[in-house]
């Protein structure tokens, strides 16, 4: 079984898949990770100096790479992983995965990246919650439609790591 968590940045995707992987005695994957040990260089690094397209084109490869892996595991991907090639198809239409949207609204992840946007490549040039929340609105019209594709949507407004990764746990038993 191979669980895959998507969602925009700050959606929880790693602390989620890391308790995910946690409860169900799983290797944690990160693909950010897997891309900057691959690489030898940050996510960062690779924007800046590569640029998005080339970031995309390794970034599906090396998803395609894991997933073809014969083991089991939790992975975490990137905001912008199912929206690009054919990521999306590849997430939810392969034997033994399952791939699981974690949805959170607007103003939280607003909240949530205001505090995180230096560390974040693309939001690093925004100074003000407004410019970050129109910002992501516009991210998010675009996303969504990948986002909702995946095999299991699960709402994360307000809800604690373990009362989300207990959400995933009884969809997928």
């Amino acid at each position: 079984m191979k669980i895959v968590l998507i969602g925009y940045m700050g959606s929880g995707k790693s602390a989620i898949g890391k308790k995910l992987a946690e409860v169900l005695n799983l290797p944690f994957k990160d693909l950010d990770t897997e891309i900057e040990n691959r690489e030898g260089t940050t996510v960062s690094e690779i924007f800046s100096s590569r640029g998005e397209i080339y970031f995309r084109k390794i970034e599906n490869a090396i998803l395609k790479e894991i997933l073809a892996l014969d083991e089991s595991f939790v992975l975490a991907t990137g905001g912008g992983t199912p929206c690009y090639a054919d990521s999306i198809t590849v997430l939810t239409n392969r034997d033994n995965v399952t791939s699981v949207y974690l949805k959170v609204p607007l103003e939280v992840l607003t909240e949530r990246l205001f505090f995180e946007k230096d560390s974040r490549p693309l939001l690093s040039h925004l100074e003000t919650k407004e410019l970050l929340n129109d910002f992501i609105r516009k991210h998010l019209f675009e996303r969504v439609y990948y986002y909702n594709q995946a095999n299991k949507i699960v709402e994360v407004e307000d809800k604690s790591i373990d009362e989300v990764v207990k959400e995933i746990t009884s969809t997928l038993f």
